[in-house]
């Protein structure tokens, strides 16, 4: 089992910025992609960015240029740097860890961005 724990979410002006965090902690040794995703209300999950293991990085097109994903291996950390945030960048962020098959697949428990115009 890998428990993965999210940090860092709040309330900012459009415009403004947040860092989320997310530690993974328990059984790493078969996760390989770790990333974030958004879920905002009425609507489905997503894709917000995702980071592997050799370095590989990729984000959602309406995320480039403004978030940056990075990852901590030694620490077992995964951070989202959100510059330029918007109100439709308003969700319920998760922090993921998976095989890069997609089984084992693990979820943080979310942490809530909200953006005020």
């Amino acid at each position: 089992q890998v428990q993965l724990v999210e940090s860092g979410g709040g309330e900012v002006q459009a415009g403004g910025s947040l860092r989320l965090s997310c530690a993974a902690s328990g059984s790493l040794s078969s996760i390989y992609v770790m990333g974030w995703y958004c879920q905002a209300p009425g609507k489905a999950r997503e894709l917000v960015a995702t980071f592997t293991s050799t370095g590989y990085t990729n984000y959602v097109h309406s995320v480039k240029g403004r978030f940056t994903i990075s990852r901590d291996s030694a620490k077992n950390m995964v951070f989202l740097e959100m510059n330029s945030l918007k109100p439709e960048d308003t969700a319920v962020y998760y922090c993921n860890a998976r095989h890069p098959l997609g089984i084992p697949n693990y979820w943080g428990q979310g942490t809530q961005v909200t953006v005020s115009s």
